[in-house]
């Protein structure tokens, strides 16, 4: 069981956070994801969590997703289909590299 107090704090963080929403742009940047290759259809969630970074102009997408987001095979590709699509894609890394650990 966890501690009720911590929770509650971050509970309290992610409160002031906006929602991004999930617009048709970035249900069409998440199908070239899968389309053009970098990511497998059974990646749709991963697709769409690069997506919505994309579209709403995030400078950081961070994740412990490295099987099909912080993956440096794929890294290139995404970049590319971003910039296909007129957009800057987020640097896509794991917290300890965001962290400089």
């Amino acid at each position: 069981m966890g501690n009720a107090s911590f929770a509650r704090r971050r509970l309290d963080v992610l409160a002031s956070l906006p929602i991004l929403e999930l617009r048709d742009e970035v249900i069409a940047l998440a199908n070239a994801f899968i389309d053009s290759g970098p990511l497998p259809k059974k990646a749709v969630r991963d697709a769409l969590h690069i997506a919505v970074s994309a579209i709403h102009g995030l400078d950081f997408l961070v994740t412990w997703n490295c099987t099909h987001i912080a993956n440096a095979e794929m890294n290139p590709r995404i970049v590319s289909i971003c910039h296909d699509h007129g957009l800057e894609c987020p640097v896509i890394c794991t917290p300890e590299e965001l962290m400089g650990l």
